[in-house]
């Protein structure tokens, strides 16, 4: 997956993606932990995905890597319930 800084800003960034499932994901996740605003957005199916992530409270990155922990987690627990 490839990603690619747009803008950086101490309290905002946007990303380019190349996978839209990858980016609603993580949009869910950054959300639930209460970021102020994760979106994206893509001009045509053709095109990468533009992703905003605006944060007031803690650092961008710290809830970045705190939604990825937790993604992990969550399909480290989908596998084992698969393997049962």
């Amino acid at each position: 997956m490839n990603i690619k800084i747009l803008r950086e800003e101490k309290n905002e960034i946007e990303l380019e993606l190349n996978n839209v499932t990858i980016a609603e994901i993580l949009r869910v996740y950054l959300n639930e932990q209460g970021i102020e605003f994760a979106a994206w957005k893509r001009e045509h199916p053709s095109k990468p995905v533009t992703f905003l992530i605006k944060s007031s409270g803690k650092t961008i990155a710290k809830a970045v890597a705190e939604a990825i922990a937790q993604i992990n987690k969550d399909c480290d627990s989908l596998l084992k319930g698969i393997k049962k």
